[in-house]
């Protein structure tokens, strides 16, 4: 007991996270969870261990080649007038997204159109592209499928947002929901150039089709992690981008730097 008293956070992240029975890729293909509802909450590392050590028992961990956890580089497109961003800042409803994510360590990229709808729920198509090259998105057909969902071309928006970060996914027992938790998220600005990190912090988000019973609720509850909406493109575009309208997410910034310790707040550079 002792020695494990003495064990990093990162260790006991770890340590936890490997006491929970895997799940791959195949066994998952039934709960893609394409048309759902997202809640987030947001918290840190030393938090992230309790809550892996109280879901023994009754959640998988996703394993894909050994590893529970995987690298993901998300990069996001936006007008020049920044429409997207400024749709999400001002609440607007329906919203959408552009980006072009890849999962790392399976090379595996995808054009996504993320839309949130006026009822919460939260629907994401995709295509297969090559790489995150813009010649080799259009090439895929990427003009085509952004224009017929959002109006927009490749030729009216440009990459804004990088984002590159690490995640452990977990699935409940009964197979109904998907719990993903994301760390060490690092921001990359195209337009300005500018870098940011955000230590500690965590984002956690349960997916489920519907209000679906979910095991993690109550661990939340225990654990005082209470919801709390966190967009790592509208956080990650002002942390690196000051310019930008930003009054209705200081309140986040400054709850998500007490978490984190962190400096998130908006750009001065």
């Amino acid at each position: 007991m002792y020695v494990f008293a003495m064990l990093s956070t990162d260790q006991r992240i770890e340590h936890w996270l490997a006491q929970l029975p895997p799940i791959s890729l195949d066994e998952m293909s039934g709960i893609k969870l394409m048309n759902r509802t997202d809640t987030k909450f947001v918290t840190n590392k030393e938090k992230l261990a309790s809550l892996l050590e109280l879901a023994q028992g009754q959640y998988y961990a996703q394993q894909i080649d050994g590893s529970r956890v995987a690298n993901y580089r998300t990069t996001y497109w936006d007008t020049l007038a920044h429409r997207f961003y400024l749709d999400h800042h001002n609440g607007r409803a329906p919203r959408q997204k552009i980006r072009v994510r890849t999962y790392v360590d399976s090379d595996l990229t995808f054009l996504e159109v993320k839309t949130k709808n006026n009822h919460g729920r939260t629907k994401k198509k995709r295509i297969t592209v090559p790489s995150q090259d813009k010649a080799d998105v259009v090439g895929a057909g990427g003009t085509a499928f952004i224009q017929a969902l959002t109006g927009e071309t490749f030729d009216g928006i440009i990459p804004t947002v990088q984002n590159r970060f690490q995640r452990i996914t977990l699935v409940n027992f009964g197979k109904t929901e998907r719990l993903t938790i994301d760390f060490n998220v690092g921001f990359h600005n195209f337009e300005t150039g500018h870098d940011a990190a955000t230590g500690d912090l965590v984002i956690i988000e349960l997916k489920r089709d519907g209000n679906v019973f979910s095991p993690v609720l109550d661990i939340l509850r225990q654990l005082r992690i209470h919801p709390s909406g966190f967009s790592k493109y509208c956080i990650g575009s002002l942390m690196t981008n000051g310019r930008l309208k930003k009054n209705l997410f200081k309140k986040k910034m400054i709850r998500a730097s007490k978490l984190s310790g962190a400096d998130i707040r908006p750009d001065e550079r």
